[in-house]
């Protein structure tokens, strides 16, 4: 099996303190990965939770976060989406509009 190196980024959602707040992986390009590794790769980070974020398939959308725990994908979740905006606009992420960010993910 080849390697393939993903670019990914820790973040301490709902503080401004390091390790005070809930620990999130983000993996900026998820892109080519299927879902057993994407939920091999949640399990290996070992937190509650950890995002892929992926082009987006609704136009309306600036990218799609898709979200695992360490045993299942989750189509939402509180702390995740707000830490993989943060990642997504740290690491260039540009906004379709200038006064909002549209996230998609999988809930309906």
């Amino acid at each position: 099996m080849a390697t393939m190196l993903r670019p990914f980024v820790e973040v301490d959602v709902f503080t401004g303190v390091p390790y005070r707040g809930n620990p999130l992986a983000v993996v900026l390009d998820g892109a080519g990965l299927g879902t057993e590794e994407k939920q091999q790769f949640a399990t290996w980070t070992n937190f509650s939770e950890t995002t892929f974020l992926l082009p987006p398939t609704d136009p309306a959308a600036d990218y799609l976060v898709r979200i695992f725990t360490t045993t299942i994908e989750l189509p939402f979740a509180g702390h995740p989406t707000l830490g993989s905006c943060h990642a997504w606009l740290a690491n260039s992420g540009e906004p379709k509009s200038s006064d909002r960010i549209v996230q998609q993910c999988g809930a309906a």
